[in-house]
């Protein structure tokens, strides 16, 4: 059949068709890595998911893992998640002996995708580094093998060490995607300042309890970094480990800390959103104090809590440790 539209017209009306259809490519290239795809980033547990998330935005996917509420010392990992782990391009883990059973994964597997041990940067506390007030404590767990091992790997409770981990994403994402480096340095700027704004704020709350109150009680000792930073002391912790996977204490141990508790004239304890408050709530029922709010400690909240960002994290725990403390 032949055409009633003059050949000139219709070669006119396609090249005009193809060129109305390039501005809305254009931002494509801009907005995600050269293939067109989302890069595909891993996370070891919710904490570093959400600040990976917050430096990638809508240029990278990001699987998490351990998920919110979930305990990363006794995580079990499934088949799936070593189909996760072959397809990523990005592998980010805080290490410091924290996900003993990501060496497995990379053993059992072949991920093609770089591993980034986020916490490089960052001066660790020893394992057996002492806080100030619990030489006891010290030496009533002396020759207790951490299953950590040789470093303390809760880093993520000085917002300062937060800082240093938004950096490590930041390189490292522009490194495995420089497509999008623009992206992912302003992200990474956005999230500094606001991190940089947090450390502010805790540090003011903090200044509202008086010094010989800031005496910190918890299930495990995951609160180092945190009391090195902002000036408190860990009087002592129920499972005296740095991971909840220490057995149960005695007897003798349990009777240690109600005795520190009450000559400290500690208000308040606290357990933690990964471990069973079951052990907290007898001992503070043993020493007459408080069990206040738990403490978000090695995972997220789930989505709708006040835990459920670092930032929210970070402000729910300082809220709660601030009001058990400082009446």
């Amino acid at each position: 059949m032949t055409s009633r539209f003059p050949a000139w017209l219709v070669r006119l009306v396609a090249v005009v068709a193809l060129i109305s259809l390039l501005p809305l490519a254009a931002p494509v290239v801009a907005q995600t890595p050269a293939t067109g795809e989302p890069l595909q980033v891993v996370a070891s547990f919710s904490l570093l998911g959400d600040l990976v998330k917050n430096v990638g935005g809508d240029a990278v996917a990001v699987t998490t893992l351990v998920g919110p509420g979930v305990d990363a010392h006794t995580f079990d990992p499934a088949p799936a998640d070593l189909v996760t782990l072959e397809s990523a391009d990005v592998v980010f883990e805080i290490g410091l002996g924290f996900e003993p059973w990501l060496d497995g994964f990379f053993e059992s597997t072949e991920p093609q995708g770089v591993r980034v041990v986020v916490t490089e940067g960052i001066e660790p506390r020893r394992a057996d580094e002492e806080h100030e007030g619990d030489e006891d404590e010290g030496e009533e767990h002396e020759g207790e093998e951490h299953e950590h091992g040789e470093f303390d790997p809760h880093v993520w409770h000085d917002v300062a060490n937060a800082m240093v981990i938004v950096g490590a994403i930041r390189d490292a994402l522009v490194a495995a995607d420089p497509a999008n480096a623009a992206t992912y340095e302003a992200n990474a700027e956005t999230t500094l300042a606001d991190l940089e704004a947090l450390d502010a704020w805790v540090r003011e709350q903090v200044n509202t309890v008086p010094e010989d109150r800031r005496k910190l009680v918890t299930s495990h000792d995951t609160f180092g970094y945190f009391a090195d930073a902002y000036g408190f002391t860990v009087l002592g912790t129920a499972l005296g480990s740095l991971s909840t996977e220490a057995g149960d204490p005695s007897a003798r141990e349990i009777a240690t800390l109600v005795t520190e508790i009450e000559d400290a004239g500690v208000p308040a304890i606290f357990a933690e959103n990964v471990s069973n408050p079951d052990l907290m709530a007898s001992i503070a029922q043993e020493a007459g104090v408080v069990l206040a709010p738990p403490l978000y400690s090695d995972a997220l909240g789930a989505p709708g809590t006040a835990g459920e960002t670092y930032e929210g994290m970070i402000r729910a725990n300082v809220a709660r440790i601030v009001d058990a403390l400082k009446s």
